[in-house]
């Protein structure tokens, strides 16, 4: 593994350029957009020079991986030579299969190709690849340069050799792995998104106001973060449509989307980036 290319230099792919390169591979961060590569490289700079203003980044370290990252708006430059290939575009199921249509025919066959999706299915993704052995998903949480952990999502034609690459790179860059399989919501995101929903419906029904159920969780159960200021760093729009496909493909009432998430989209109350959701929130 050592080229990887990074497709998609939003929230999510700027982080996994930016370890990647900081764990000694060389790395192409793409985007479609004209200037959102370079865009995600000034992201990247930005997180480095917090670091080293903190003392967590030395310097040197902070060149060297500026110094591993080439920032491009082309897909058959990312992909050609790249031994690792991870998408983090939006989730949309026919955005991801076109992509790696378009990534199979122009990357190396021996290269591996992975999905940051959060819930969607690794199988579904995959259907109209000609090598799915080649394909998983390879799961980061955000702020990528900070969290820990990535699920390493097995897809029921996932060959052994590709999880044996996914599981060495997510050690290499320092990071540490679960497998788990293919199932919606994997892990990660079928409980937090039930506690989400829960915590909301107790918003409705007015049990307490949203700090109140945040403190709860942060100081009784020591969650380093309340499951409402999680909601809204994440995005009630993106929640909403994870809550929508868990309970369309699990059929259980718990992830229905409650209407007071429903009422807080369509009003325009995505959380951070629209600047309120639960909470207000300021530059």
């Amino acid at each position: 593994m050592k080229t990887i290319a990074v497709l998609g230099a939003g929230t999510m792919g700027h982080g996994i350029a930016q370890v990647a390169a900081q764990g000694g591979h060389a790395t192409l961060l793409y985007d479609v957009e004209e200037g959102g590569a370079e865009a995600g490289l000034e992201r990247v700079r930005r997180n480095l020079e917090k670091g080293v203003s903190l003392g967590k980044v030395d310097p040197e370290q902070r060149a060297e991986t500026l110094g591993r990252i080439r920032a491009t708006s082309s897909l058959p430059v990312a992909v050609s030579e790249a031994d690792l290939v991870i998408e983090a575009v939006p989730e949309s199921l026919e955005l991801k299969r076109r992509l790696f249509e378009d990534v199979e025919g122009q990357a190396p066959e021996t290269a591996v190709l992975a999905t940051n999706t959060s819930s969607l299915s690794i199988d579904a993704i995959a259907q109209a690849l000609a090598r799915p052995d080649r394909f998983m998903g390879l799961h980061f949480f955000n702020p990528v340069h900070i969290m820990a952990l990535v699920e390493v999502i097995r897809g029921s034609r996932t060959g052994e050799e590709a999880m044996d690459s996914g599981l060495r790179f997510v050690r290499e860059i320092g990071k540490e792995p679960i497998v788990v399989k293919d199932s919606p919501g994997f892990a990660s995101s079928r409980l937090g998104v039930a506690l989400g929903l829960e915590a909301m419906r107790m918003v409705e029904e007015g049990v307490a106001d949203p700090h109140a159920i945040d403190r709860a969780m942060e100081l009784g159960y020591r969650h380093p973060m309340g499951p409402l200021k999680l909601t809204d760093l994440v995005g009630l729009d993106v929640r909403l449509g994870i809550a929508s496909y868990l309970h369309e493909e699990l059929e259980q009432e718990h992830f229905r989307p409650p209407e007071i998430l429903h009422r807080m989209v369509a009003e325009g109350k995505l959380g951070k980036k629209s600047g309120e959701g639960f909470y207000r929130w300021d530059d």
